[in-house]
């Protein structure tokens, strides 16, 4: 009786299976009651306004006036208008330049040497290095702002040092603006990346690494065709996330360069505001808030249809 019962058990303790094996994941309403609250969340806070800048911006909403008090629909007039700005082709490159000259290039890679060099580093190097790296990410932004534009200012400390040694630099934040808002926030945002990857670095197994140092593999092999095929997928997640939050960044900006001189740091989240809020034109404001949105979507796009060819999701 009992090894008859047993397999019978192990059938009834087990998911339900459709097909092929597969495991049936679908929902019941008591699993799927404690989703409820996030969902409720989700759609006030994130679905709530995208859809109120999307209605917004077929309307001539302004922050004062007429169009204050009784908004009238005007169809794709803002959107028309938008297209044939002469500023807005360079706001997009600029945020493009900036995502990929932060994001990218400046948070992901060096959050990753970072990692790789913490692992083979002394705990006390290591820790130490670590704790001035994070100490730049948990500052509000604001703060971290307003330390990029004390170190890259006319007078700044960069331009203090370079007294010392007989060489004057110029006013960064005038000279090179985008540099200037790419170096300051790639110096707050990498710490994030670090921490991500040495996570990431952890669990990749010790006895690979071992076995490709017996085969003779130097650091740098063991590191491209090891380490990070291994990690890949928190690559690519690295990067959506990064990608992501680099696009929305405007406190740094604005603390910084205010998107000048002229408009050559003023990207889409900078030219958003100051059309909303400087000129009080809200409903041209909205429309490229959602030309925003429409680039934030390429990018995600992208970087799920490159994980999902590289096997990393199912």
């Amino acid at each position: 009786m009992s090894t008859t019962l047993a397999p019978q058990q192990d059938r009834r303790a087990s998911p339900r299976r459709r097909g092929h094996g597969r495991v049936d994941m679908r929902l019941s309403p008591s699993r799927a009651l404690p989703l409820v609250p996030a969902v409720g969340l989700l759609l006030v806070f994130l679905a709530g306004p995208i859809v109120w800048a999307t209605v917004g911006s077929f309307t001539d909403r302004a922050l004062t006036g007429v169009g204050a008090a009784k908004p009238e629909f005007i169809g794709l007039d803002n959107y028309a208008r938008l297209f044939t700005d002469p500023v807005l082709p360079l706001s997009v490159l600029l945020t493009v330049v900036f995502v990929i000259g932060s994001a990218i290039v400046g948070q992901n890679i060096l959050g990753l040497l970072l990692a790789v060099l913490f692992r083979a580093g002394s705990r006390v190097v290591a820790g130490t290095v670590g704790v001035l790296v994070v100490t730049a990410w948990v500052l509000p932004e604001i703060v971290a702002a307003f330390v990029g534009y004390a170190f890259l200012s006319a007078d700044g400390t960069l331009n203090g040092a370079l007294s010392l040694v007989g060489i004057e630099g110029p006013n960064w934040l005038y000279a090179l603006p985008l540099l200037a808002v790419i170096l300051a926030n790639t110096w707050r945002g990498t710490a994030f990346s670090m921490m991500i990857y040495r996570a990431a670095l952890d669990d990749v197994p010790p006895e690979v690494t071992e076995s490709a140092m017996i085969d003779g593999a130097g650091t740098w092999q063991r590191l491209r065709y090891i380490t990070l095929p291994m990690i890949s997928g928190t690559i690519f997640t690295n990067l959506l996330l990064t990608t992501l939050q680099t696009l929305s960044v405007f406190t740094l900006i604005w603390v910084m360069t205010k998107g000048g001189p002229g408009d050559l740091s003023r990207t889409l989240p900078v030219l958003a505001y100051s059309e909303a809020f400087s000129f009080g034109d809200i409903g041209y404001g909205n429309a490229i808030a959602i030309v925003m949105l429409a680039l934030g979507a390429v990018f995600s796009i992208a970087y799920v249809v490159s994980l999902r060819r590289r096997g990393g999701v199912a």
